[in-house]
């Protein structure tokens, strides 16, 4: 063999170079030739299961099984699959007889999409009902009025402009772990019963609340849970019949069960699903309400659920009890 024929010492083969760099891919990649496979990396050999000795000079459509892929490589472009639960994004390019295929498993990309979704309509949800209240603050504070009765709706645009910075110190830096306090049953249900007011007057409705206890739970997203079902009480009831909120002692825990006397609600396990609304729902609505309220109480460890009771709608939820009120 003459020198220039002989392999330069300590050079890597050409292929050896090229398999090193594509098999530290984490896409999966496929080159052909004339429809034929040339290479696989090990990526693709994962992801179709053919190693790539089985597949060199096979045809495209035996190592990937889909024929949609196998057009894809013939004109290239892209698209995403969903295969066996993942999301793959395909990728090809086509020049002369050569082609490039290029799966890349994006599944973790787009749950993370859906979870950023799913926060940011939580909290649309829940800035909805303290800019509603501040809306009415400041329409109430346009007219004349005793000295006394200004500042106590001064009070609530404060405490609800607090609510709103909180919420938006969530949605800076991510949900923080719940400000829980022991506190009377009795000051959220005066709170939102303060907040329900003018719907209530409008509807000509009464909101009764059972027995007082103590309790252990964050007070703004204990009055979110109050304030989603008592809205949805009075938004599927009949005008002018009474809402019920219930309570009582079960061991450790307290239950709260509000009532309402709209139709009756066959499916309830489905309206705890996000984006979901009854099949009586009228008007807009996200559908994130009870979603909401079961994400809640699941984070103090309680329980929500919707069952009937003589003859009414009683939406329920559990919260940690203290012992010893009064």
């Amino acid at each position: 063999m003459s020198a220039a024929h002989e392999p330069h010492a300590g050079a890597p083969a050409e292929g050896g170079a090229r398999t090193d760099w594509m098999d530290a891919l984490p896409q999966a990649v496929l080159l052909s030739e004339h429809g034929l496979v040339t290479r696989l990396n090990a990526a693709a050999t994962r992801l179709w299961g053919v190693p790539q000795e089985r597949a060199q000079g096979r045809p495209v459509l035996e190592v990937v099984r889909r024929h949609t892929l196998e057009a894809l490589l013939e004109r290239g472009g892209e698209l995403e699959l969903e295969v066996s639960g993942r999301t793959l994004r395909c990728t090809a390019t086509h020049t002369g007889p050569n082609g490039a295929l290029i799966v890349e498993d994006i599944t973790d990309h787009r749950r993370r999409e859906a979870e950023l979704r799913e926060a940011t309509a939580v909290l649309s949800h829940e800035f909805r009902t303290p800019v509603a209240a501040l809306r009415g603050v400041l329409e109430a504070l346009e007219y004349d009025m005793p000295a006394d009765l200004a500042q106590n709706f001064v009070r609530q645009g404060l405490q609800e402009t607090e609510r709103l910075a909180r919420l938006v110190e969530d949605l800076a830096v991510g949900f923080r772990p719940t400000r829980a306090r022991t506190l009377p049953l009795s000051e959220a249900f005066a709170r939102a019963e303060r907040l329900l007011r003018p719907e209530l007057g409008a509807r000509h409705t009464e909101l009764t609340f059972g027995q007082d206890h103590l309790v252990r739970a964050d007070p703004d997203k204990l009055l979110q849970v109050l304030l989603n079902l008592v809205e949805n009480a009075l938004k599927y009831g009949p005008a002018a019949q009474p809402v019920q909120v219930q309570t009582a002692a079960r061991g450790t825990w307290v239950e709260v069960r509000v009532l309402d006397r709209g139709e009756p609600v066959a499916d309830t396990e489905s309206l705890f699903r996000a984006h979901t609304r009854g099949q009586h729902a009228t008007g807009q609505g996200s559908g994130m309400g009870l979603y909401i309220v079961r994400s809640i109480v699941h984070g103090w460890g309680g329980q929500a659920w919707a069952e009937q009771q003589d003859g009414a709608n009683a939406f329920c939820f559990t919260l940690p009890g203290v012992a010893g009120l009064g």
